[in-house]
């Protein structure tokens, strides 16, 4: 079994997370883990390791292979007092059930005038890069976050993969949890927390002078390595990771776009109606005049993800990409 992640020890996002759950499950006795072979398997990607053998079937549950029926019991559940964590297994087969979560979880405290909380919290896996072809490699944040009633987290760095879950829990609203696939090999120290995660506002991981990097999860070490780069060749990149989709923080970014009058955003979903466009609508409608040149958007070509390694790395955004869209905005 992999070693349980612990703040001031080297650790891996999936262990973060792994540790997130552990947490929860032993400081409320409503909260339990649901999904597709979440227990006996240890979750698709590893995540729920070992969870069923230290809390026992009722606590880690797995279920038939229907997500509108498993999110439809987290609902049930919620509605009923219990603080559910579902999982399903990667983006792609939330659409199954999107009823559930759009009619349903998003909009039962708007329709029964706030006497019907949804405190639910749906985990699940999204990007492409690990060659999964067209069906298991899609990035629908975007449309998530467009969704009233639900919170949107994406956390992208260790730190939030492990403090995020217990404010999300907290919250009377449904959460929807996206984490990158790309993410969860990723390791590094896991710092001591100096404050609650904030999910109301996003982070500067890096300040600049020269250019706005605006990115979220898997695209961060991307945006960083391409800051790197950039730093290099004499140009100061902020780097902002959004890490709350829905709602949005605009303020951060504004600021920042004040401070650097560029952008570049990197988006790993498509680029047409993306979380990208938003954001770029947002500097347009509120920074127009600080800016000194046009937003530049770098996100994933408009084609189903292909299999061929060579092919989805020409799809996705890579650090050259965003090195280049800076350049064009500053040049």
């Amino acid at each position: 079994m992999n070693a349980v992640a612990t703040e001031g020890t080297k650790t891996t996002y999936r262990e973060a997370m792994r540790e997130a759950l552990r947490e929860a499950l032993r400081s409320d006795d409503r909260v339990f883990l649901m999904g597709e072979d979440v227990g006996r398997y240890g979750g698709c990607f590893g995540v729920s390791l070992g969870l069923l053998e230290e809390f026992g079937p009722d606590r880690v549950r797995d279920t038939p292979l229907s997500e509108s029926a498993f999110v439809g019991a987290g609902i049930g559940a919620a509605l009923a007092g219990m603080r559910p964590v579902v999982e399903i297994m990667t983006v792609n087969f939330s659409l199954l059930a999107l009823d559930q979560l759009l009619n349903n979880a998003a909009t039962l405290l708007h329709m029964s005038g706030g006497q019907l909380p949804v405190p639910l919290v749906i985990r699940m896996t999204t990007g492409a890069g690990r060659q999964l072809a067209a069906q298991h490699s899609h990035s629908l944040e975007g449309f998530y976050a467009h969704i009233p009633g639900i919170r949107v987290l994406a956390p992208a760095t260790l730190e939030d993969a492990r403090h995020m879950l217990a404010p999300a829990l907290a919250d009377p609203d449904p959460v929807v949890v996206f984490e990158h696939g790309s993410l969860y090999n990723a390791s590094g120290e896991l710092l001591p927390p100096t404050a609650p995660v904030d999910l109301d506002h996003a982070a500067i991981r890096r300040p600049g002078t020269d250019i706005s990097l605006i990115t979220y999860g898997g695209s961060l070490p991307k945006a960083r390595a391409a800051a790197d780069e950039l730093a290099a060749e004499g140009i100061d990149a902020e780097v902002i990771d959004l890490r709350t989709l829905r709602p949005l923080d605009g303020a951060t970014v504004t600021a920042s776009v004040a401070r650097t009058h560029r952008a570049v955003i990197v988006d790993e979903a498509w680029r047409t109606g993306s979380l990208a466009a938003e954001v770029s609508a947002r500097i347009a409608e509120e920074s127009f005049y600080d800016l000194d040149a046009p937003v530049e958007r770098v996100c994933s070509a408009e084609v189903p993800i292909p299999y061929a390694r060579q092919l989805e790395e020409a799809a996705l955004p890579q650090t050259a990409d965003i090195v280049a869209a800076a350049h064009r905005a500053v040049d």
